[in-house]
């Protein structure tokens, strides 16, 4: 009897890990600190079960070789870290109708938000129920959203826009029935974001440290909790991307665990984890 398929060495040695860290790297700019070492091998053993490869070094081999371009993108896919919820960091939302909604309410009633590093679409469906909300006329606005991820997985979800029950923990009740249909049995409810909400929002797939096929301008751009997953040169180029496709007096939402201190820009600090590219 061929019992190969099993027999998996599922220990991740310190090259291994130095070895899919930079292939990381090379394909989406992530770096992958010290303390990682569990997360990687409990994601890609999986892969080398469907694999039938036997250990690391022969998944690495099997990456590098080129045989399979899809494996790429199925290794990037598994280690990008998807964490979010609804209406996360609820100071950027207050900020976001007090310094941008009102002010544009006043001239163009046209509003573009990119949402970088959108993962499964909690982000920019807060921004999109947010901007409901908080425009009376809302259905004479121009307001588009551009929501865009790495992981096609994730991104799948997102433009499925289905949730549990738990997911929307943090969505206030009084907007549950007015943005989400209720779905599935009793045992297993779901919810899925109205149409009016899920057609202002463009998903698609983008790595950040590739070419971006849009031109902007964009009025605020949202990258929160993102940059953290990159060293300083690369949030480097990157800061600087987003204040290229930033309108002037356009705003860069970062997370609150985030800064551009010791980054060279020309963003204004506003407060924390807001930056705005100035008025010329």
């Amino acid at each position: 009897m061929d019992i190969s398929f099993n027999a998996i060495d599922n220990s991740l040695t310190s090259d291994q890990f130095a070895r899919v860290s930079q292939i990381l790297y090379r394909a989406c700019g992530i770096s992958l600190g010290p303390g990682k070492e569990e997360l990687v091998k409990a994601r890609l053993v999986k892969r080398l079960r469907f694999l039938n490869l036997h250990n690391f070094d022969q998944y690495i081999e099997f990456v590098n070789s080129g045989k399979s371009a899809q494996e790429l993108k199925i290794m990037t896919d598994a280690l990008t870290t998807n964490k979010t919820s609804f209406f996360r960091e609820e100071q950027h939302f207050h900020f976001l109708k007090d310094h941008v909604i009102d002010v544009v309410a006043k001239t163009t009633q046209k509003l573009r938000i990119w949402s970088a590093g959108c993962s499964s679409g909690e982000e920019p469906y807060s921004i999109a129920m947010h901007l409901q909300e908080n425009i009376s006329n809302s259905y004479s606005w121009d307001n588009k959203i551009l929501a865009t991820d790495i992981s096609p997985t994730v991104l799948n979800k997102a433009k499925n826009g289905i949730y549990t029950e738990e997911s929307l923990r943090d969505v206030p009740v009084s907007l549950h029935s007015k943005y989400f249909r209720r779905m599935g049995t009793e045992f297993d409810i779901q919810y899925q974001v109205m149409d009016n909400i899920r057609n202002m929002i463009k998903f698609a797939i983008l790595n950040l440290i590739g070419p971006w096929p849009m031109s902007g301008p964009f009025d605020v751009i949202f990258c929160r909790n993102v940059m953290i997953y990159f060293d300083k040169p690369t949030r480097q180029k990157l800061v600087s991307r987003y204040y290229s496709l930033l309108k002037p007096g356009g705003y860069l939402f970062v997370g609150h665990s985030e800064s551009l201190t010791g980054t060279a820009t020309q963003f204004k600090y506003i407060q924390p984890a807001v930056y705005m590219k100035e008025q010329i």
